[in-house]
């Protein structure tokens, strides 16, 4: 299996969608980059945190961004008129009759505040000539968050804390597993799972990982000997046609009885029905989610008043043994900071090869 080089951006409160245009100060130089003019650039989804980032950034780099709350878009396409460069999230799809539509407003790069990009194609998007670039942030977020999540499944932190949550302080019947007894199966070593074994070496456990790309710390084995000899398997590959379902039925009954699973990715990497059906049935021992399947439309919005639509997230969540967070592990204040800064040099450089 091939899993290759990148691999996400979220947000607390949203700006509403009427947009807000920043001040820029040109000619300031930042990493080398010198804008012979003015760039105007267009950041589409942009949460309350994300604009006082780029308000704050912009100006240095000589960029006046136009910002907007709303996703990219049919509706909120004319805020990229006349404007080759637009920063978008991770959270909407920006789909081909999309593209289509911003490569004749005049758009030419897109910088999506992320890394992964399976929300928009790519090859597509180069073939009507709009190059499409991804950012790179602190690994240590995610890497930090997938520990944590980690150390909770394996500790049964969930129903530890809804018991203590209702004041019954009594052990939980099932004692839990220490870290460095086990063996944890890294599936992707990029940037993140290479933070992820540089972090599990401090606590002694056996690691395996699997991946073209090798980095020091683990033991690379095919990826069904990783499944079968792993008590906890950490995802860290990009979502792709080939990763779709990366852990399916079949590889699902590969792991060991008891093992567990934890996910700081993309949901689409593990078949949720599979995993249902080795959660409920007793099989796996438990899971560790920050990314579902199911998360659209859910993640980053308030549900309290209104039911979760999706079936197989609800089943997750009454599960004892399943952990689930919002798609939240990138969100640290130095990850923020990384993808808005990122961004803004992306749209730059793209400027500086292309226009300078």
């Amino acid at each position: 299996m091939v899993v290759p080089p990148p691999t996400r951006s979220g947000s607390r409160g949203m700006l509403p969608p009427s947009f807000l245009v920043g001040s820029a100060r040109a000619g300031s130089e930042v990493g080398g980059d010198r804008p012979s003019r003015r760039l105007d650039v267009t950041v589409f989804g942009c949460d309350v945190d994300e604009a006082v980032l780029f308000r704050e950034k912009a100006p240095a780099l000589g960029i006046t961004p136009v910002i907007t709350g709303a996703a990219v878009s049919q509706a909120t396409i004319e805020l990229a008129t006349g404007n080759r460069c637009i920063s978008v999230g991770h959270k909407t799809d920006v789909t081909n009759p999309l593209l289509l539509a911003l490569s004749r407003a005049g758009v030419e790069y897109i910088s999506t505040r992320s890394i992964g990009y399976n929300h928009i194609d790519v090859a597509f998007a180069e073939s009507i000539g709009i190059r499409v670039e991804n950012v790179a942030y602190s690994p240590a977020s995610v890497a930090d968050y997938t520990l944590m999540l980690m150390l909770m499944v394996l500790r049964h932190a969930a129903s530890v804390l809804r018991r203590v949550a209702s004041h019954d302080y009594r052990l939980p019947e099932v004692r839990g597993r220490e870290l460095g007894d086990l063996t944890v199966g890294v599936i992707g070593t990029g940037r993140i799972g290479a933070a992820v074994i540089e972090r599990l070496r401090g606590f002694g456990c056996r690691i395996l990982a699997h991946d073209e790309r090798h980095t020091p710390g683990a033991d690379y084995v095919p990826f069904d000997e990783l499944l079968r000899e792993s008590d906890v398997v950490t995802l860290h590959a990009p979502l792709t046609a080939d990763t779709r379902h990366l852990l399916d039925a079949r590889r699902m009954s590969l792991l060991k009885p008891g093992a567990v699973l934890v996910n700081t990715a993309r949901g689409a990497l593990i078949d949720t029905d599979a995993l249902l059906h080795a959660l409920e049935t007793g099989r796996l021992g438990g899971a560790a989610l920050d990314v579902v399947e199911d998360e659209e439309g859910v993640f980053y919005a308030d549900h309290r008043d209104r039911p979760v639509e999706s079936e197989r997230l609800r089943r997750l969540q009454r599960l004892p043994n399943v952990i689930i967070s919002p798609h939240a592990a990138y969100f640290t204040e130095r990850a923020l900071s990384d993808m808005v800064e990122n961004s803004l040099l992306n749209c730059l450089r793209f400027e500086g090869r292309n226009h300078g």
